[in-house]
């Protein structure tokens, strides 16, 4: 073997014009392995791209939130604990800004409001689905030794508070909230299901994936499988807010 890569270098120094094809081609006139090297190398360097634009992207969310949060500053108010409190001027001047409900009744198309019934209606559903995901994480998430999900940090309600708001309007928000809410809460709980059981990327183009999905394993990635299905379930264990085994 030894000899055999001796050779392989040697022949590299003898003609290196030859080198001017691909890396698989180059490597592959010199040495039966090289290949499999070429190939390794090759993914490596996809790896460490992907990895340099998903630091991008954190870099991007990071200044985001910043420039959100100074948006928020412009609007006068605070978030104190569970309760958002605006400045008094503001405030008054929501008041003002409120339709009346009867107004509101008045001019909404007739559709949306035979569409109410259905809305609301599927409030059912959502609420079995919600004790549904409770159990599931309580029962599967400590058999796992997964943290479980805050279930708070993605049911959201909040916007009822808002002053320029009807009844019916801040109805509709906390539905909305609610409904929503619960769909992040499952597609977290499920987020990690999926890195604990199949950290594998689908050989179609997933639109809108979740966060964790970007850095799962290639599809038909055989050898890596074994190794890296131990260090997604220990990174779930230690650090699941992470995401992934690097951190992203």
């Amino acid at each position: 073997m030894c000899r055999g890569v001796a050779v392989w270098v040697a022949s590299i120094l003898a003609d290196p014009g030859a080198c001017n094809s691909t890396l698989t081609a180059c490597l592959a006139r010199f040495h039966p392995l090289t290949p499999v090297v070429a190939r390794h190398y090759a993914d490596h360097l996809m790896n460490k791209k992907v990895q340099d634009l998903l630091n991008q992207i954190r870099e991007l969310e990071d200044e985001l939130r910043v420039t959100i949060q100074a948006q928020e500053a412009k609007l006068s108010y605070q978030i104190e604990g569970s309760k958002i409190r605006f400045d008094q001027a503001v405030k008054s001047a929501h008041k003002r800004l409120k339709t009346n409900i009867f107004t509101w009744l008045r001019e909404s198309r007739p559709q949306s409001l035979l569409s109410a019934p259905f809305v609301y209606g599927m409030v059912v559903p959502i609420g079995i689905f919600d004790l549904a995901l409770t159990i599931y994480q309580a029962v599967c998430f400590r058999l796992y030794d997964i943290p479980q999900v805050v279930r708070s940090d993605y049911v959201v309600i909040d916007r009822h508070h808002l002053a320029y708001l009807n009844a019916i309007e801040k109805l509709n928000c906390i539905y909305c909230g609610y409904g929503n809410g619960v769909i992040n809460y499952a597609r977290e709980i499920i987020s990690r299901t999926e890195q604990y059981w199949c950290p594998i990327k689908h050989a179609r183009k997933v639109i809108d994936a979740h966060g964790r999905y970007r850095t799962f394993l290639n599809y038909g990635d055989a050898t890596a499988y074994p190794v890296k299905l131990v260090e997604f379930r220990t990174s779930l264990r230690e650090a699941p807010e992470t995401k992934t085994p690097d951190g992203s």
